[in-house]
Order: structure tokens, then C-alpha cells, then sequence
């Protein structure tokens, strides 16, 4: 069996274990369904007022899409490597054609086809429930966003895996990492609302790229959406593509790391 055979198969195992916890699989969809209910539809936006929400609707999609794309991925792959290693499958695995990296594309992949169906749930619901559809435009840039941002995450989580001493050690530390960099990270809370000091710094965060980049590709304030020009420079400061690029190496370093933080014996 060839290198695809084995990903495969073990991206359909992944597949069928996931979908056994019917518990999981609800969650998966239901919080960020949530998230968009309250801020988009009890909070609202407050475009004319004062507040943390005075952006229109369309500039929060990037923060919607944020919520599945970072914490799925930290908690559903650090969990897995974590439950692994207290299981000593990965000593099984050390005795397989699979190695370390494949293990983790599996992952990805699988991660990848459930963040995305529930990306274009939120895509729905954001439309529905915020009326964003006035300052959004459709971009072909939103799948390979959402496939770097989760190989990224993924690489973290099985990073977090390796280190934490146990499932919930996982799940403490992949919330203690994913809420500051949620509301840091130019999702939900704009720039010019944090402090000036700061400004240098949210750029560390991986988020940050995926959040300016999704942002830069689908979200017009409505007076600029006559004027928009899909194909006008998307290499200057701030383009979609620039954000994209930093994304990519950054998504291929994580991934290298969490591959090989994977243990082979525990």
C-alpha cells in the first residue's frame, strides 16, 4: 500500500471515530452556531455607536470562521495524540508503514472536510441572522484559507498532545491558548480598539493572518462595494494573497513540528 492508500485509510478511520461520538459531532456545530446567535442576534452590531461591536456585520465573518477553524482542530488532534499516547498506540503504529507525518495529514484532512462543513454553515447563518450579505463578497480564497489555517492548528494541537500530561491537560491548554488569540488577533475586537503598544505584537499570532486575509478578500464596508476590483493589486500591503503567503509557510512549519512532536513509543 502506497502513501495515499495509507493516509486514506486512516483519514476513513479517523472519519468513522469521529462520527461515533455523536456528542462531539454536535458540539462541533453547535458552538459557533451559538457564538454568531448571540453576538449576531442578541448583541448585534452597533455600526453608528459606541461599543466592541461598531464594525457592520461583514467585518466579523473572519471571527465567526476563527472559532472553528482554531479550536477544532487543538482539541480534536491534541486529544486524539493525547489519547494515543495513554493507549500506547503509537508504539502499535512505530510497528506499521505509517509514519509520523501521514498520521497527521489523516488528521488534517478529516479536520479539514468537518471545519468546512461547518464553515458553510456559518457562511449561512452569518447571512440569515447578521444580514452581512450587503458587505460581503464571494472569494475563491476562502478554501485555501481555511485549509492552511486548519493544517496550522492541527500541527499545534498534536504539538499540545506530545506535551500535555492527559486528555484534559489538552483541552485546558488548547482553551488556554485559543481564547486570548480568538479576541486578539483582529477577529472580533479591531485594532484601534486595543492598545497602541500592543499593535506590533498581534502579529505573532498565526489568527492574525487568516483573520486579515479573509477579511481582505470577502469584506467590503458598503460604500467601497461599487468601486471593488477583485483582480487589483492583490499583492499590496494588506493583500489577501500577501496574508495567504505568510500563512502557507507558517501552516507547512506547525505541520512539520507537530509531526514530529508525535511520539513514536510512549
Amino acid at each position: 500500500m502506497g502513501a495515499l492508500g495509507r493516509v486514506g485509510s486512516e483519514a476513513t478511520a479517523a472519519t468513522k471515530a469521529f462520527l461515533r461520538r455523536r456528542t462531539a459531532v454536535f458540539f462541533t456545530f453547535f458552538f459557533p452556531a451559538i457564538i454568531i446567535l448571540i453576538f449576531g442576534a442578541l448583541v448585534q452590531t452597533q455600526p453608528t455607536g459606541g461599543g466592541l461591536f461598531t464594525e457592520p456585520a461583514g467585518y466579523y465573518v473572519p471571527g465567526y470562521l476563527a472559532v472553528v477553524v482554531l479550536f477544532t482542530p487543538l482539541s480534536r488532534v491534541g486529544s486524539e495524540v493525547a489519547r494515543h499516547r495513554e493507549g500506547n498506540r503509537f508504539e502499535k503504529l512505530a510497528t506499521t508503514p505509517l509514519s509520523r507525518a501521514e498520521w497527521l495529514l489523516a488528521q488534517t484532512i478529516v479536520n479539514v472536510g468537518i471545519i468546512g462543513a461547518a464553515a458553510v454553515l456559518i457562511l449561512v447563518l452569518v447571512v440569515l441572522v447578521t444580514g452581512a450579505a450587503g458587505s460581503l463578497t464571494p472569494s475563491p480564497l476562502l478554501l485555501p484559507f481555511i485549509v492552511l489555517a486548519v493544517a496550522l492548528f492541527c500541527g499545534l494541537g498534536a504539538i499540545l498532545g506530545r506535551i500535555a500530561d492527559s486528555q484534559d491537560g489538552v483541552v485546558a491548554a488548547s482553551n488556554g491558548i485559543a481564547l486570548p488569540l480568538l479576541f486578539l488577533s483582529e477577529t472580533f475586537v479591531p485594532p484601534d480598539l486595543l492598545p497602541a503598544w500592543f499593535a506590533p505584537y498581534r502579529f505573532l499570532s498565526p489568527l492574525t493572518y487568516f483573520a486579515r486575509g479573509i477579511r481582505e478578500a470577502t469584506y467590503r464596508p458598503p460604500g467601497q462595494l461599487a468601486s471593488f476590483t477583485p483582480n487589483a493589486n492583490p499583492f499590496e500591503a494588506g493583500g489577501p494573497l500577501l496574508e495567504l503567503g505568510v500563512l502557507a509557510v507558517l501552516a507547512v512549519a506547525f505541520f512539520l513540528a507537530g509531526a514530529y512532536a508525535i511520539p513514536t513509543t510512549d
